[in-house]
């Protein structure tokens, strides 16, 4: 059994600012250390829970944040970017099932440490066929179209609630309470990592049960809309052919599959800087 963890930085044990996941600022090597060790608690999880094969993927910022030689040595690790499928890089490679650690939830939403979507600076709202989306079911979502479950996440308790809504009753581990965008009650190190290690191993027995919830797959025809924050990112990144611009910041983008919408989106972001 092969499973990809697919890592985050935001919803990582005591978080609660920029400062800490900025890789200019003083901060960023301790939370870099604890962002490892969040990961490696769920690969122990798996591991003990019956998984032969683990794959992690590091997706925050430049994807050069866990530390290497503090990596479990049983896993292998995807960084730097970019890479053909981002956050979720080697979901396509024979993976039985996913795992997102140190996850956010999507812009907008109330009660959520550094509430965002792909960009703070760029993406003011993503839709896919009319509905709101995060990063969470983003990159779910082309999980499913490999046939890949989520079949767990930790981070604060708005982003599980966010997953369980696009994925099902799959495992959870909230290591801090938002009650703001920059302020949480945080788990210290020893209970956070403890529940995301529970987590992952009830995940994986799940799935060798066959009690996980299926791959969330979104049906085609596919719409991405992305609503841009200012209206000069919406002009540069409507030259995409086959883009189009909706209303006032936002474009719109169709296809039949969910590869082809990730990598539009994107595009769209990139032509947007």
């Amino acid at each position: 059994m092969k499973i990809l963890i697919a890592a985050d930085m935001e919803g990582v044990t005591g978080v609660v600012h920029w400062d800490q996941v900025t890789a200019t600022h003083p901060e960023y090597p301790r939370f870099r250390k604890l962002m490892t060790a969040d990961v490696n608690a769920a690969i122990r999880g798996a591991f003990d829970a019956g998984a032969e094969e683990i794959i992690v993927t590091d997706g925050h910022d430049t994807g050069r944040n866990i530390l290497l030689e503090e990596l479990d040595p049983r896993a292998r690790l995807n960084s730097g970017t970019p890479s053909p499928l981002s956050m979720i890089q080697g979901v396509d490679e024979g993976v039985d099932a996913a795992m997102f650690v140190g996850y956010h939830a999507r812009v907008g939403t109330a009660f959520a440490i550094l509430e965002h979507t792909w960009s703070s600076e760029r993406v003011a709202n993503l839709w896919i066929n009319g509905r709101l989306f995060g990063e969470s079911g983003l990159n779910g979502s082309v999980c499913g179209h490999f046939g890949v479950p989520v079949i767990m996440v930790s981070g604060d308790q708005t982003v599980c609630a966010e997953a369980c809504d696009f994925f099902g009753a799959i495992e959870t581990s909230v290591v801090k309470k938002a009650n703001g965008r920059m302020s949480a009650e945080c788990l210290p190190p020893a209970a956070s990592q403890q529940l995301i290690y529970d987590a992952a191993r009830r995940a994986v027995l799940r799935l060798h049960a066959g009690q996980t919830p299926p791959p969330f797959v979104v049906p085609a025809p596919i719409t991405v809309t992305v609503e841009f924050v200012r209206s000069e990112m919406a002009d540069k990144a409507s030259l995409l052919p086959g883009a189009r611009r909706a209303q006032e910041h936002k474009v719109e983008y169709t296809a039949n599959d969910m590869l082809t919408i990730y990598n539009a989106f994107r595009t769209l972001l990139a032509l947007a800087l």
